[in-house]
């Protein structure tokens, strides 16, 4: 069977950034910027208050674990917070262990902080298809799962990257599947949880090449036209044909990266009925043509590994 959240994950490629273990202390606040990259937390002892891209704080409890696919701007702040204005700097302590708030006073939160990055060219997109927040309370295996990441990128073992990608992979689809007490915003995963939409979702990765309607859709999920639109929509957070259109050109650009297949093979694969189609519909959603993507990403490879081998020269 088709597993559309697998799919979308791993074409996302996690890469690790940073791991580390914040322990706080008395009132404490603190702010960071992450440029739309993933964000993820758990908490292991304590509260604290967050608040995500200027939307309503939540409180995390112990246990409670937080992803943000995208995410531009995160506070954080003790339960009890210093005064307006007063930022707090995290100070290492060494080993991947920061501490926030009173350096000398008893601890009263305990948390584990990752930052990763997404490797595809296609993150935006693929980002899009997925809640903008999951708020989880009291799954361990997360916790563990971040526990074993956090190991992985402090030690230089073998095949280290390959590991630490596996993981990622593995932590993201167990947060994004998890149900028991998730908070998810619209989305992929609320419309693989809903039965009667996940079946049409399904069916879209199944078969990108068929020609779908609104109604075939609706006929899949066993739902009449209106409500399945009007329910995939409040649901998922785009409607039908959006959500395919999102689906195919991820899959097409995936296809042209790999320089496999024609631009006519890759246009039937997802279902255009031409070349000519297929590029007038790549073009306006992209920006450009599909051949001139796919040697822009040659030549940008190229540049990369260049600069790479440089940089390895000099070291």
């Amino acid at each position: 069977m088709i597993d559309p959240l697998a799919e979308v994950v791993s074409l996302l490629q996690p890469g690790a950034r940073f791991s580390k273990v914040v322990i706080g202390a008395g009132p404490w606040h603190i702010h960071r910027s992450d440029a739309g990259q993933p964000f993820y937390c758990v908490v292991l002892e304590g509260a604290c208050h967050v608040e995500v891209d200027g939307q309503a704080a939540l409180t995390l409890q112990s246990g409670d674990f937080l992803l943000v696919p995208a995410a531009w701007g995160v506070a954080m702040s003790s339960l009890e917070p210093p005064p307006a204005g007063i930022k707090s700097l995290p100070v290492a302590q060494g080993n991947g262990v920061f501490r926030i708030g009173d350096q000398d006073g008893p601890t009263d939160l305990r948390m584990l902080v990752g930052h990763c990055s997404f490797d595809s060219p296609d993150a935006d997109l693929l980002v899009a298809l997925l809640p903008r927040l999951v708020h989880i309370r009291g799954e361990q295996r997360l916790a563990t799962l971040m526990t074993l990441v956090g190991e992985e990128s402090r030690e230089q073992r073998p095949a280290r990257e390959v590991v630490l990608a596996r993981l990622l992979e593995v932590l993201l689809i167990e947060a994004l599947r998890s149900n028991a007490g998730t908070t998810a915003s619209p989305g992929l995963v609320r419309g693989l949880a809903d039965d009667r939409l996940a079946l049409a979702i399904r069916a879209m990765h199944a078969q990108p090449d068929r020609n779908w309607t609104v109604a075939q859709l609706a006929s899949e999920a066993a739902l009449s036209r209106s409500a399945f639109f009007e329910r995939f929509n409040r649901t998922v957070g785009v409607a039908p044909m959006a959500y395919l259109l999102a689906w195919r050109m991820a899959l097409a650009k995936h296809l042209l990266r790999k320089n496999e297949t024609g631009v006519a093979a890759i246009a039937e694969r997802i279902g255009y009925s031409s070349a000519s189609t297929f590029s007038t519909a790549f073009t306006r959603h992209v920006g450009q043509p599909p051949t001139h993507y796919a040697r822009e990403y040659v030549r940008t490879s190229v540049q990369d590994h260049d600069q790479e081998q440089v940089i390895s020269a000099r070291s």
